[in-house]
């Protein structure tokens, strides 16, 4: 029997839990990608309604109401306007939640214009009764003309009731709420008569919002009813004002309150939380035990794997037939995964984290909190969640930029998030943190190397708000900016919601920096086994030579080291290594994390498998070393540490400060329409990084 797809578009207010009701539908049955042509995140899932009815759930950005201020916003109602879409739903499923009604319903009213089946869901139902509220369901549905799922999304209640009204949408009335167009009658009416085939309503969002239809032209619409920009202002007050109306005198029957019932600790939490001095000391705490954790909780799960891989590398030299196959295997492909895999435990306890924090309601405190000092910097408290998204990746985060109406602000906000430590800069972190600081404890509970890790963040945050401080002087746009927070309630986080972000957060991480990080070990493990010179092919009796004619007592294994080593330096890798040392001595790298630097462009986080696979190519040892192990022991020509601290601290520094990820530029290039922005960041951060690496390795040697 033949399968019906029902296409559903999940709409609904941010901070309502409609991430939660999406997920709740279709689990882990979820694609991301991007709308064609823009950067808006677009997310569907796949949901089972019956043996015969699937649904395809279209979980669309969050909007306040159909009157777009934002590019996320007029996905919606570019998509809600075009029966022509691909992805035009069958039904609209509106997620409220219910402490919010009056501002949720809202952009509810206006999808009912458009005569769209639509649900309502009101979320979070199990706090009613904490909350003292009561609902009248059945004056609620008849008063705006549709059907009510009541939702927990905490404690997976009403559900299956969704799913049964999204399988018989169609019983559902397409009638509107109200009659908007009774703000200028005799404007909506001329519409209606000049366009009998066409919703009035669908015609008066073309005319007021900048947004492409393909059944008509905008031009000709616009310049048939043209009304001033104030005129289409006042009416669109007016429209919002009659929907309010309307929302009041609805809620006023269907919904009481009994604030004696209610048992808030909100307000309380509040108070504490957002608190003008207490408030920043809570969060640099919460900062501090995140990174703490970070590397307490992941060491364990890290150096399994490190030794893991190490071991598989070494069974599979010495048992598979030798040749260039087995070379690529073990000093390849082996190392390249381990470089992938042994930073999931990290990366995972990040997302878990910020997770976390996003699902209690806190991450909004943090926001409104900053605020008060991103003003000072010529940004505003809009500019907080672009930073803070940088600690997972700068390419969403200045994605996210493009709520910040302010051009001026925008720009600098886009400028300046790559100082962020986004999760790329993790795993270069954690290996020369380790290498360098010791697992000390100051007080006997703070790691030494958690409050190294923490401190890196901090200062990313720093050089970042003072670049803003710097560019808002230097920029001379004229502007105003307002800054609106909603401080959704705080709740206990659903385990699924953050279960479902964290895997698909460390697998995008895997699969996208790791075909990165693979690609490249297996091209720098070919440049460091293949050379152009005589050298290179005569280095067994070259070094051979060279050992007897020192006098020196020698094993096999050492010969066999020296060996490798000669090879690798005559290698092409060894040659554009040793190209490039000149201008990276200074700062107390060889040519060997030269390699390294320089390959680390495409992704910060190769820097590491980099290393393990040069390091792999180097070495004949027949000890299964992990890759932190051959870093500690890599030497120079007289003997002292490669990584030794003023090395290690050099290399925190430029990896803090440089711009090192190609694809944070092409995403800049895009958002700012112009490769003047993505080159002069390049420029400016690759030199302040390198100045700053200078100047502490030379004061620390």
């Amino acid at each position: 029997m033949a399968h019906k797809t029902i296409k559903v578009a999940l709409i609904g207010n941010p901070n309502t839990g409609k991430t939660s009701v999406f997920n709740l539908l279709t689990g882990l049955h979820q694609q991301v990608g991007n709308y064609p042509g823009i950067t808006v995140e677009k997310k569907i899932g796949y949901c089972k309604l019956s043996k015969t009815v699937k649904a395809t759930i279209l979980d669309l950005p969050g909007t306040y109401s159909l009157n777009a201020s934002s590019i996320d916003e007029n996905v919606v109602i570019e998509l809600l306007l075009n029966k022509n879409d691909e992805n035009f739903p069958h039904v609209a499923v509106v997620v409220s939640e219910v402490e919010n009604l009056k501002r949720n319903l809202l952009v509810f009213t206006q999808i009912k214009d458009l005569e769209i089946p639509a649900i309502l869901v009101i979320n979070m139902s199990d706090r009613m009764k904490q909350k003292g509220i009561n609902l009248d369901i059945p004056f609620l549905e008849s008063e705006l003309n549709t059907k009510i799922a009541l939702v927990s999304s905490r404690k997976k209640d009403g559900i299956e009731k969704l799913k049964d009204l999204i399988l018989n949408y169609t019983t559902l009335s397409t009638e509107p709420c109200l009659n908007a167009s009774s703000i200028d009658v005799d404007y909506f009416d001329k519409l209606r008569k000049a366009f009998p085939n066409q919703l009035v309503y669908k015609l008066w969002l073309v005319i007021t919002q900048d947004v492409n239809f393909l059944n008509l032209d905008r031009n000709e619409i616009k310049s048939s009813f043209t009304k001033s920009h104030a005129d289409l202002r006042r009416l669109q007050q007016k429209e919002t004002i009659k929907r309010y109306q309307f929302i009041n005198d609805t809620l006023k029957i269907g919904q009481t309150i009994d604030q004696s019932k209610a048992s808030d600790l909100r307000a309380k939490l509040d108070r504490i939380l957002t608190h003008k001095i207490f408030g920043y000391f809570i969060f640099f705490f919460i900062l501090f035990a995140i990174f703490q954790s970070i590397f307490d909780w992941s060491s364990i799960p890290m150096e399994f794997i490190d030794s893991t891989f190490a071991n598989l590398a070494s069974f599979t030299k010495k048992n598979l037939p030798t040749g260039e196959f087995t070379n690529l295997l073990s000093e390849g492909i082996i190392p390249g995964i381990g470089g992938i895999i042994i930073f999931i435990p990290q990366i995972a306890f990040l997302f878990l984290f910020i997770s976390v924090l996003e699902e209690s309601g806190y991450m909004s405190r943090v926001v409104f909190l900053m605020d008060k000092i991103m003003r000072r910097y010529g940004l505003s408290g809009k500019s907080i969640v672009p930073l803070i998204s940088g600690t997972a990746c700068a390419i969403p985060a200045i994605m996210s930029a493009r709520n910040i109406e302010n051009w001026k602000e925008r720009l600098i906000t886009i400028l300046v998030t790559p100082f962020i430590t986004c999760s790329a800069r993790l795993p270069v972190y954690a290996i020369l943190i380790s290498l360098i600081i010791p697992k000390g404890r100051i007080l006997g509970f703070i790691s030494l190397q958690g409050l190294t890790l923490m401190v890196l963040y901090l200062l990313g945050f720093v050089i970042a708000i003072g670049s803003a401080y710097i560019l808002n002087k230097i920029l001379k746009v004229q502007s105003k900016s307002y800054f609106i927070v909603e401080m959704p309630s705080y709740k206990v986080p659903l385990f699924k919601n953050v279960a479902i972000n964290v895997v698909e957060k460390t697998k995008a991480f895997v699969f996208g920096a790791g075909k990165i990080i693979l690609a490249i070990s297996v091209i720098l493990w070919f440049l460091g086994s293949h050379g152009p010179s005589n050298d290179f092919g005569k280095a067994q009796e070259i070094v051979q030579n060279q050992f007897n004619q020192s006098d020196i007592n020698y094993n096999q294994r050492q010969l066999d080291d020296a060996v490798s080593s000669f090879k690798l330096e005559h290698s092409y890798m060894g040659i554009m290594g040793k190209s490039i040392e000149p201008a990276i001595k200074p700062l107390g790298y060889d040519w060997k994390i030269g390699i390294a630097v320089v390959s680390s462009f495409a992704a910060r986080e190769v820097f590491v498998g980099t290393l393990a696979t040069i390091y792999s190519v180097g070495s004949q040892s027949d000890e299964q070393d992990t890759i932190k192990n051959r870093m500690a022991q890599e030497e120079d020509s007289k003997g002292n540490k490669i990584f030794n601290f003023p090395t290690g601290i050099s290399l925190l520094l430029f990896y803090a400060f440089a711009m090192q990820c190609v694809s944070t530029l092409a995403i800049v290039k895009k958002e700012t329409n112009s490769w003047k922005w993505p080159i002069i960041q390049l420029f400016f951060m690759t030199g302040f990084a390198y100045v700053t690496a200078l100047i502490a390795y030379q004061l620390l040697k």
